[in-house]
């Protein structure tokens, strides 16, 4: 059972990610979001990572609420939001963004798509007309280049 809450929470949190990046991080909070679109912030770290704190913060919350009651579901939906938190890092920062440069030349299609996507969302400078707020998910539209056409 714990399993299933742990898988349920990571599989939820695409769609939370959606939401939260497009009204949240593209609407009140741009001003800590906007350096991520815009490069402004020429350091090692933008206001943009505050978010890594603020996502954190309730998963942490979680985690310590749940372990302290026995390990109760708390605990379960903290780990399945922090395991989703790790993918993002290693995904959105670190092949991505290429924070460290692995997997730079990759040739898988779904992770070539991935990166495609993100790159439309970057194009837009603004917090307007956006597209592809998700993360782990993107349209198929981004992965016909990738794959080979059946014949």
């Amino acid at each position: 059972m714990n399993f299933l809450i742990v898988l349920s929470v990571f599989v939820s949190m695409e769609g939370a990610t959606w939401l939260i990046h497009k009204y949240v991080m593209h609407g009140f909070l741009w001003f800590l979001h906007k350096d991520h679109h815009d490069h402004s912030n020429k350091g090692s770290l933008e206001r943009n990572d505050f978010f890594f704190v603020i996502f954190a913060t309730p998963a942490i919350a979680l985690l310590y609420a749940g372990a302290k009651h026995d390990f109760s579901y708390l605990f379960f939906i903290g780990l399945g939001i922090t395991l989703y938190g790790m993918a993002y890092f290693f995904v959105h920062d670190i092949f991505i963004h290429q924070r460290a440069k692995i997997l730079s030349n990759t040739q898988n299609p779904y992770l070539l798509a991935i990166r495609r996507a993100h790159k439309q969302h970057h194009k837009h400078l603004g917090k307007e007309n956006g597209e592809c707020f998700g993360f782990l998910w993107a349209h198929f539209k981004y992965f016909k280049k990738y794959t080979p056409e059946k014949r």
